[in-house]
């Protein structure tokens, strides 16, 4: 989500009753999904958030919680990206 355009349009998708997992449990703006394997950005916290779960209000009515699993970063070989997992009640609230 770093061009103006691709911000706009996942506004727009979000506008449509959708809610962000992460963001449901948390408005800290150093929650990242992504750092670049250059200039350290993963030792500086240097990164950015391009992934997301996006809740139907459905779905959203059985969340619970949503982590981002930075502990991955420590296995052999890891990925640029994170995973983002949620938890769901099988019934709703």
């Amino acid at each position: 989500l770093f061009q103006p355009q691709t911000r706009q349009a996942f506004r727009r998708l979000k506008n449509l009753g959708f809610t962000e997992a992460v963001r449901a449990v948390t408005d800290s703006p150093d929650v990242y999904t992504f750092w670049d394997y250059q200039a350290g950005a993963w030792q500086k916290n240097n990164g950015i958030r391009i992934d997301h779960l996006l809740l139907s209000p459905e779905a959203a009515n059985r969340f619970s919680s949503a982590s981002v699993e930075k502990h991955v970063r420590a296995w052999e070989k890891p990925s640029d990206h994170v995973p983002v997992a949620i938890d769901l009640r099988l019934q709703p609230a």
